[in-house]
């Protein structure tokens, strides 16, 4: 064992241990597992900062660490004497916890068993709470319990009764109180803040209304019920309130360190049901931001919001801070509603709805005639920096595409951009705006600002216009009304990612390595349009890139560069395809070739010939798994023998969300749960497996899972939940999954004779290859995603 230990448990409030106890001695405690289970040994390590305990085993003579995550609860074994603190008693005895104030303590934990009790008081260590078991003459027993083992937790009396007990209301106007309660209990105001999202001036709205007609409560009362403050605290902070009644109280209790800004926040949404928004997905009423000019929200670091009731409805920080609320009435003479958003999200709504002047958008549709609403000219100066930061936020945001929708009539623009796959609103832009901002981008890649008629496809250098490196594909499409769409693909120019960092399986990694290290053959990597087959392909030629190598790449558009390669942009409009780019590199003494895409018969066979005539040819293919490119490739003509011959392997790969890292939520597996994932994950394989195999392949799978993702007998699941890092999604950014085919006498033997995908995809199965469905599955065993993003992009 330890010659030292780290122990950093509390003591109950306005109390001290008795001279001759020791918190630094191992202590014995009784750990409960979140599944039932229980351990006893000593305590010799607890830090606050650590998500962790150690405990020593006697009988085992070891000691080992156990992650708060699984425990349910700790508590000593034996009792603590403390005896009162002389600071507190000379401060007056009202203030020290006497055993006749016990507070009762109700715990509800995560698998909804309860436990209940008196406590002396309690200690939140960031960790969880300490509770203080009450017992006879000054003892107690210390019990702790893990946030992330609680459901709900309430300690001291229930407010009515309190209420009741102090006389300051009777028991008929408590009852009226909670049928109230209970006809509003499925849509608490509080809830917003974690269960649902305010995302519409509508939304906002029903939270108001819903505010207005609760209850109303005090935010001392409510930081007391939320055991954040005393009735000491509090009253001292009332004290000082009476000497600047200017200053809010909250305020005055952050600033005495008895709550934090944050305590502050939850109790204000949960309590006193102030909405809290997500101004990241909010859509902000245009009209009404012309208002409040961008000095005063800079000034103040609010941002308006919607008109709601004849009042200005603004986020703030800190609902309770008077001067912003008093600054913007004065300025508007209008009432001023405050509701809550986190600071740096009020930052970023300014930015993005004054930086592009957009309150200059928003009362430009007084018109009627739809042919008088286009008034604003491609060269407008407002106009410009309008493209330019749209731009520049897309790439800034990480988003991969900007969409650009026009409607007819005075109906607004809408521009979205998709990240992470998903599109998620920009902004809108009123119908004078609709012509000249399509004319604009048209300007930017040299197309045709008359031709409205049929689809143009451009690209935008934006280094000429902003200070970004980056280049846009852009495609406009003809819509109903005489409209046009415009589908901007950031393409950003920069290195590629380490082929160690690409989220691949050890095993296929080491695999792909030694293919691609062979002088010669046919690698392929296949996915659908947005899976990142680049990305991959660039990977690969950053793994092999070295001075004795001369590799060229014929791409549509370069999208990533690298020192060392030799690009060539495929262009139809001048008869440079890929098949015609590739022909001109085998009279140029390649060693590495990389074809963008085998779009047709002729590349593809032209590549199955520079492979088999000593170059190392490296494609993509818009196919859904390994063994189905195949069948493709057949399909389109290849000589089943040259190509057989050729083929190193095939990489498929998808792209899945990635679970926040934040807020994602783990629960352990049951039976059911793990029996459907051990049939999803054979689902392709069964198909063509006779009863023994099935039997072979299913036994193999669970010990593997047993061994690599079982912890403590169980394996946890995580779900997403959502939070302020991930714009309340619950997932942020994206994993690849892969499936790794290799080329072997048993996969040729099946392309000389023509085999069937699922005839490939056994033989592949047999011979170590994990499918995208199986790698996905393992992923979610990992906690990197979850099963409704696997199924998502796995679907064939």
């Amino acid at each position: 064992m330890e010659s030292a230990s780290t122990i950093e448990l509390p003591l109950p409030p306005r109390a001290k241990l008795s001279p001759d106890a020791d918190l630094t001695i191992p202590v014995d405690i009784i750990i409960t597992f979140l599944d039932g289970k229980t351990l006893t040994g000593q305590l010799i390590r607890y830090v606050v900062s650590e998500k962790s305990i150690t405990l020593y085993r006697q009988a085992e003579d070891e000691q080992s660490s156990f992650p708060l995550q699984i425990i349910k609860s700790f508590q000593l074994v034996t009792s603590r004497h403390f005896v009162l603190n002389d600071k507190y008693i000379n401060e007056g005895n009202n203030q020290v916890t006497m055993p006749s104030e016990r507070q009762e303590f109700h715990l509800q934990f995560q698998d909804d068993s309860t436990d209940m009790g008196e406590t002396l008081g309690h200690v939140m260590d960031g960790n969880g709470i300490h509770l203080f078991i009450a017992q006879a003459f000054y003892n107690y027993y210390h019990m702790f319990v893990p946030l992330s083992s609680l459901k709900d937790h309430r300690i001291g009396p229930i407010l009515g009764e309190a209420l009741v007990k102090n006389n300051v209301v009777n028991q008929e106007d408590i009852d009226k109180g909670l049928e109230h309660q209970e006809e509003l209990r499925n849509k608490k105001l509080g809830e917003y803040l974690t269960n649902e999202e305010i995302l519409s001036p509508k939304d906002l709205e029903e939270a108001i209304q819903r505010q207005q007609n609760s209850p109303n409560i005090r935010l001392g009362e409510a930081l007391i019920q939320d055991n954040l403050i005393t009735d000491t605290q509090l009253g001292k902070a009332l004290e000082e309130q009476k000497k600047n009644r200017s200053v809010p109280l909250g305020e005055i209790l952050i600033n005495m360190g008895a709550v934090t800004k944050e305590e502050m926040k939850k109790t204000l949404a949960s309590k006193l049901g102030i909405p809290f928004v997500n101004l990241k997905q909010f859509a902000v009423d245009l009209d009404t931001i012309k208002l409040v000019p961008e000095k005063i929200c800079s000034r103040h670091n609010v941002m308006p919001l919607c008109i709601y009731d004849s009042k200005l409805i603004v986020a703030v920080e800190n609902p309770l801070y008077r001067l912003p609320l008093e600054d913007l009435r004065f300025h508007t003479k209008i009432f001023v509603e405050p509701v809550m958003a986190a600071a740096e999200d009020i930052e970023w709504a300014i930015g993005q709805y004054y930086g592009t002047q957009i309150d200059e958008l928003a009362g430009t549709d007084e018109e009627d005639d739809d042919d008088v609403i286009d008034t604003v000219a491609e060269s407008d100066n407002t106009l410009v920096k309008i493209v330019n930061k749209m731009i520049a936020d897309a790439h800034k945001q990480g988003a991969s595409d900007i969409h650009i929708e026009p409607y007819p009539g005075k109906r607004k623009t809408i521009v979205r951009f998709r990240k992470d796959g998903e599109l998620m609103p920009y902004v809108e832009m009123p119908a004078s705006y609709r012509n000249a901002l399509i004319s604009r981008i048209k300007i930017m890649c040299d197309l045709d600002i008359s031709e409205r008629r049929k689809p143009q496809d451009g690209k935008i250098d934006f280094k000429k216009y902003g200070p970004l490196k980056i280049e846009l594909r852009v495609a406009t499409i003809p819509t109903a009304g005489g409209m046009e769409d415009v589908v901007l693909r950031v393409l950003a120019n920069g290195e590629p990612i380490p082929l160690n960092q690409m989220g691949i399986r050890t095993s296929a990694l080491e695999k792909i390595k030694a293919q691609v290290a062979k002088p010669y053959g046919l690698f392929l990597v296949c996915g659908p349009t947005g899976s990142g087959k680049t990305t991959t392909l660039h990977s690969i030629l950053g793994h092999i890139n070295t001075p004795d190598k001369k590799i060229w790449t014929a791409e549509d558009p370069v999208e990533i560069t690298q020192k060392g390669l030799r690009q060539v942009q495929v262009s139809a409009k001048i008869g440079l395809t890929f098949a015609g780019a590739m022909r001109a590199f085998l009279r140029a003494d390649p060693d590495v070739i990389m074809v963008g895409e085998m779009r047709d018969e002729e590349t593809a066979s032209t590549g199955v010939e520079a492979s088999l005539t000593g170059h190392l040819v490296l494609s993509t293919l818009h196919t859904n798994s390994a063994p189905e490119s195949i069948v493709r490739l057949l399909d389109m003509g290849m000589d089943p023998f040259n190509f057989a011959d050729a083929l190193l392997g095939i990489l498929a790969q998808r792209l899945a969300k990635r679970l926040c890292p934040v807020c994602k939520k783990a629960h352990d597996a049951n039976d059911d749960e793990v029996l459907e994932l051990l049939n999803e994950y054979h689902a392709d394989i069964f198909r063509t497996c006779t009863e023994e195999e099935k039997t072979s392949i299913a036994k193999r799978t669970f010990k593997f899972w047993k061994e690599n993702f079982y912890s403590g007998g169980t394996i946890q699941l995580y779900e997403a939940v959502g939070c302020v890092e991930c714009q309340d999604t619950g997932y942020d950014g994206r994993i690849a999954l892969h499936e790794l085919l290799t080329n072997s006498s048993e996969i040729r033997k099946s392309i000389h004779n023509h085999g069937t995908v699922e005839e490939m995809t056994k033989i592949a199965f047999m011979q170590g290859m994990i499918t995208l469905k199986q790698d996905g599955i393992e992923k979610i065993l990992q906690g990197m995603t979850d099963i409704h993003q696997v199924r998502a992009v796995c679907t064939k």
